[in-house]
C-alpha cells in the first residue's frame, strides 16, 4: 500500500503497488506507473483435460452429470461420458489460506520468472471437439480474470455453436465489473459460478485466509439476483470446507442462513477436509461434524445440500 503506488482494482485487496513491485497476488505489477500482468497476452496458468463426469463441486447440479439442462445445454439426458472438461489452473490467488489445497504452485510462483506464461489464444485452442466445459480455478482466477474471459470468448467462438459451458471456481473477491462479465459468460453457455464460502465470521476469515470476506459476501448476494434468470440449471453454487476446530456447526449454520435468505434452492456443498499447507497437522473432518453441518444447513432452510469428499470422513 504505497501512497504513491499504482492502483489495482481487480480484487478486494485494492493494492497500491510501488514502482517495479508486484501486488498481493504476485502477478499484477507496477510497470512505469501502469498496472500490468494477467492480461490476454500472458498469464501464469496451466491446464489439463479431465474426463466427464468429474469430481466437481457442482457435478450433482450440472449438465455434465445429467439430466440437468437437457436438451438446451447438453445433448445427453445422462452423464456426459466420452467428453471432457478443460480444467484451467491459474497460479495466483487473492487470498493466502492456511489450509490451501492447491498450495504446490506457490513453490514455482515464489521463484521470479519460473511460472509458465501462456496466452489466452493458446488456452482457447486447448478446448477440442470433445470438450464440453471449461472450468477456471486455481489459486483463483480473479487476479487474472481478463485472461480467462478472453480465453473463454475465443474458445466459444472456435466452438461454432457446439456445447461449451463456462464455469468458475472462486473465492469471490473480484471486482463487481469482472463478476458481471463472468456471470454473463456462464449464463449464456450453461455454466456456473462456484463460490467457496470459507467462513462467516470476518475475524476468523482473516485469521484463516489473510483477507476479509466482506467482498465475497457482497458479491454472492449480488449474484443471487441473477439466479432467477436461468432456474433450470443453477448459475450459483456454494461450498464450504469443514475445517476441524475452525469451520464447523456455527460457521456453516450462519453461511446457510445467508444463502437461504437469498434463495433456498441455491446448491450448497459441504466438503470434507484433508490437512494441507500450513494445516497439514489437522485431522480429516469427522462424520459426526459433517452430519451436524448438514443438519444445520437444512435447518436454515436450504433445500439442496450435500456432503462432498465422503471418502475423507473419519
Amino acid at each position: 500500500r504505497d501512497a504513491q503506488g499504482a492502483s489495482c482494482s481487480r480484487c478486494v485487496n485494492a493494492c497500491q503497488i510501488p514502482p517495479g513491485a508486484s501486488g498481493y497476488c504476485g502477478v499484477r505489477r507496477n510497470d512505469g506507473g501502469r498496472v500490468v500482468g494477467g492480461d490476454a497476452d500472458a498469464a501464469a496458468v496451466q491446464w489439463y483435460l479431465d474426463p466427464l463426469p468429474t469430481n466437481c463441486v457442482a457435478e450433482w447440479v450440472c449438465p455434465a452429470g445429467g439430466p440437468v439442462g437437457y436438451p438446451r445445454f447438453t445433448d445427453t439426458p445422462g452423464p456426459e461420458h466420452g467428453y471432457d472438461n478443460l480444467a484451467v489452473f491459474y497460479e495466483a490467488c487473492t487470498f493466502d489460506c492456511l489450509f490451501c489445497q492447491n498450495w504446490h504452485y506457490r513453490r514455482r510462483a515464489s521463484a521470479p520468472g519460473s511460472a509458465p506464461l501462456r496466452s489466452a489464444g493458446e488456452l482457447a485452442a486447448a478446448a477440442g471437439p470433445r470438450t464440453r466445459c471449461i472450468c477456471f480455478f486455481g489459486g483463483d482466477p480473479t487476479c487474472q480474470v481478463a485472461h480467462a474471459l478472453t480465453a473463454a470468448e475465443e474458445a466459444r467462438r472456435r466452438a461454432k455453436g457446439r456445447i461449451l459451458r463456462i464455469c468458475w471456481e472462486t473465492n469471490g473477491s473480484m471486482s463487481r465489473r469482472d463478476l458481471r462479465r463472468m456471470a454473463d459468460a456462464s449464463l449464456e453457455s450453461g455454466g456456473c459460478i462456484k463460490f467457496d464460502l470459507k467462513a462467516w465470521d470476518e475475524g476468523l476469515h482473516r485469521a484463516l485466509c489473510g483477507v476479509s470476506n466482506r467482498r465475497t459476501v457482497e458479491n454472492f448476494r449480488f449474484l443471487g439476483a441473477f439466479v432467477p434468470r436461468r432456474p433450470d440449471v443453477p448459475l450459483l453454487v456454494a461450498s464450504t470446507l469443514m475445517v476441524p476446530g475452525y469451520v464447523g456447526l456455527e460457521q456453516v449454520g450462519r453461511i446457510a442462513e445467508f444463502i437461504a435468505a437469498i434463495d433456498p434452492d441455491i446448491p450448497y456443498a459441504l466438503l470434507a477436509f484433508y490437512g494441507a499447507f500450513e494445516m497439514s497437522d489437522l485431522p480429516t473432518t469427522s462424520r459426526r461434524q459433517a452430519e451436524q453441518c448438514l443438519a444445520a444447513a437444512r435447518a436454515a432452510g436450504l433445500r439442496r445440500v450435500r456432503i462432498g469428499n465422503l471418502h475423507l470422513l473419519s
